[in-house]
């Protein structure tokens, strides 16, 4: 049974370019919060009123599609794992609307989450052209990561889910709510959390309003990584015990149903 977009006619609209304008965020602070999908249109059917909701088209909520590339030996999830300072993850992004991105995530002062990315052509194989690894190399030196591994990236998982993204005026950050969320590796295997939501707050380093909405709700941030949580899912031999609470929650949610 498929997810149901949650409702965010209630808000105000922005356009894509007046959000990353104001809230692009490319270097900022996350804080992930785990919520069923009930509590997720809670807190959305509870947002300020300033708030307003990306529009594209008419729509408001998007699909999203995401390929992790790590080595055979998986250095970039053993990094995670063990929540290394010079971790990085390295993926192809595409949207429903057609357009595709590289994107490199690091790690940068106090805790906060760097993105470079570059566009690629839609319809691109998911392996990297020798252009887009000199890409990655660059990126992981510019930011004092060895880029050894880089020759070696091939791709291991497959993301997809629906999200819809919120732009905060107030405090000049953006959140996402992702939904629908499916989990496939090159081998076949295949998860899905369709009961559960994952919102994600995306600040400078001042919490924002929803932020304390969701604190005010009894959320506390979770750890939860779309690439690493889902290799656990799927290689149950794989270290997971940072996440050990996100497997089990993820395990027992059922679908929602309207």
């Amino acid at each position: 049974m498929s997810t149901p977009d949650l409702a965010l006619d209630h808000l105000p609209a922005v356009t894509l370019p007046e959000l990353e304008a104001r809230a692009a965020r490319l270097t900022r602070v996350d804080r992930k919060y785990l919520l069923t999908y009930e509590e997720a249109e809670a807190v959305t059917a509870g947002l300020p009123a300033d708030v307003a909701a990306l529009e594209i088209g008419g729509r408001r909520t998007f699909g999203y599609e995401s390929v992790y590339l790590d080595t055979p030996a998986g250095d970039a999830f053993a990094a995670t794992a063990h929540r290394r300072r010079r971790r990085f993850k390295v993926r192809t992004r595409t949207y429903d609307s057609g357009a595709c991105w590289l994107e490199v995530k690091t790690r940068g002062p106090r805790g906060t989450s760097v993105k470079v990315r570059r566009p690629r052509p839609a319809g691109a194989p998911d392996g990297l052209t020798g252009e887009e690894r000199a890409f990655v190399a660059t990126t992981l030196r510019d930011a004092g990561i060895d880029p050894a591994p880089v020759d070696r990236l091939e791709p291991v998982l497959l993301t997809r889910y629906r999200r819809a993204t919120l732009y905060l005026p107030g405090d000049g950050a953006r959140v996402t709510v992702d939904t629908a969320l499916e989990w496939r590796d090159p081998a076949g295997r295949s998860r899905d959390a369709t009961g559960l939501a994952v919102v994600e707050t995306k600040t400078g380093a001042t919490p924002s309003a929803v932020d304390r909405l969701l604190w005010a709700g009894g959320h506390r941030p979770a750890r939860i990584s779309k690439f690493a949580t889902g290799l656990a899912l799927l290689h149950p031999d794989l270290p997971s015990n940072r996440w050990h609470r996100t497997l089990r929650r993820l395990d027992a949610t059922p679908t929602p149903t309207r």
